[in-house]
């Protein structure tokens, strides 16, 4: 009896270390690290993208930085989820924050990544130790509807329905009409086309629709960290309504870029790069 209550607890405790040490937390999104930097970098790419819109940003500072650059589930061949959410991904790329003990990160994002990024500074202000927002707004919707309010419980099954029903054929030519509206760099629009169309149909439908209902302008006062606001040169012709949206943003430094469209990183090379180097070098 004494032999067999020791295997017991001995294959107990092999069990328990396989638990611990054998299973590996999963988030929303996939991760690649790279460098080994004692400032970490989180890249969070926009609406559809992969994580290697950050390519060219990643090769140039993780010389210096560790850098963490996410793909979002459902997006650009990765895994969809069940029920993907704006709100979720939020709460996933904190949790992953904390539970990799990453101290004070810089957390940069793109479009709706940049909505992210402002998302967590809010709603967890004591994560980050600062935040680059490339080309997103608190709340994207009032461009174009002034008086928009976000509605409570959205339904988002048209906007689903409506793009499931979409063969990939024509799925493929809104793409290609859409993405010339958004990157002047015709040598990346092919790139940028296809991680649309490797992504979940389900979850580009969602999370655009999710998307399209969040309004960050009143969150955005809780975020405490020095904040860089890089936007398109189009966005010059709309300044005020911009800056108003972001009034209550303490710390931010906003700058409009030269030349290009909505990918940045792509259009304006070299202003982008400096913008970001001046403020990652501030103390």
């Amino acid at each position: 009896m004494k032999k067999f209550t020791f295997l017991l607890i001995i294959m107990l405790f092999f069990a328990a270390l396989c638990n611990i040490f054998g299973q590996e937390k999963s988030y929303s999104f996939e991760v690649k690290k790279t460098g080994k930097g004692k400032q970490s970098l989180i890249f969070i790419p926009g609406f559809a993208s992969s994580g290697d819109v950050w390519n060219e940003t990643t090769a140039k500072f993780e010389k210096n930085y560790t850098c963490y650059t996410l793909t979002m589930a459902g997006f650009a061949g990765i895994k969809p989820e069940t029920d993907a959410s704006f709100k979720n991904w939020e709460k996933e790329i904190a949790a992953f924050i904390k539970d990799t003990n990453i101290e004070k990160p810089i957390i940069i994002g793109h479009s709706m990544g940049g909505a992210l990024a402002l998302a967590i500074a809010a709603d967890y202000p004591e994560l980050p130790g600062k935040i680059i927002i490339v080309d997103t707004l608190p709340c994207l919707a009032t461009l174009s509807n002034p008086n928009f309010t976000s509605k409570e419980n959205n339904d988002c099954s048209a906007t689903v329905n409506k793009l499931t029903a979409m063969t990939d054929e024509q799925f493929r030519q809104m793409q290609t009409q859409s993405i010339p509206r958004l990157m002047a760099d015709t040598s990346m629009q092919e790139t940028v086309i296809n991680w649309s169309m490797k992504s979940d149909r389900k979850t580009f439908a969602s999370i655009y629709c999710d998307f399209s209902n969040t309004d960050l302008r009143e969150t955005i006062k809780n975020i405490h960290c020095p904040s860089l606001i890089l936007l398109e040169s189009y966005f010059v012709n709309f300044k005020p309504a911009i800056e108003a949206q972001y009034k209550n943003l303490k710390n931010a430094n906003m700058q409009y870029a030269s030349k290009g469209l909505h990918f940045i990183m792509y259009d304006d090379k070299e202003w982008y790069f400096n913008q970001l180097n001046n403020f990652l070098s501030t103390k």
